[in-house]
């Protein structure tokens, strides 16, 4: 996994509509790099509510908010049309970025083992650098967290 220190890294992706994302693109600017599970589940959805509902705030700190998952690129414009999203989503449906940052791992639910996403966030500074990174996130007060407040 990412840890704090290093250079995060640069990847190239499609987001909800098709387009091409890099981190590079955000040079210069903070980024919250959150992975999560699934679209329209009870714990992403928390999570990606909350931090719409303090979008102003995460922007007048200077945070740029790009969300990762597995879901396809529909999944992703279902998902911000439904609870109005107001910052992409990128369809990781080969896992290339989620390799990249060491968040699809192998995981224990009732017994079973499968591979899936680790739900993660990484604070990006100005210069690309991973300022934090948030394992034990709190789905329904993410923004507190990311802002330390």
């Amino acid at each position: 996994m990412v840890e704090v220190g290093q250079t995060a890294p640069d990847f190239e992706a499609k987001d909800q509509n098709g387009e091409t994302i890099t981190l590079s693109q955000y040079k210069g600017k903070k980024v919250v790099l959150y992975f999560y599970p699934r679209d329209n589940t009870p714990g992403c959805t928390a999570q990606a509510c909350d931090l719409r509902d303090n979008i102003e705030r995460l922007a007048d700190n200077g945070y740029q908010v790009i969300g990762v998952s597995t879901d396809s690129e529909a999944k992703h414009r279902n998902f911000i049309e439904k609870y109005d999203l107001p910052f992409p989503l990128i369809a990781d449906t080969d896992n290339a970025v989620h390799e990249l940052y060491g968040t699809w791992q192998l995981k224990k639910n009732y017994g079973k083992e499968y591979m899936g996403t680790v739900r993660t966030t990484f604070i990006i500074d100005e210069q690309g650098k991973v300022s934090d990174v948030i394992a034990k996130v709190k789905t329904k007060e993410h923004t507190a967290q990311i802002l330390g407040n």
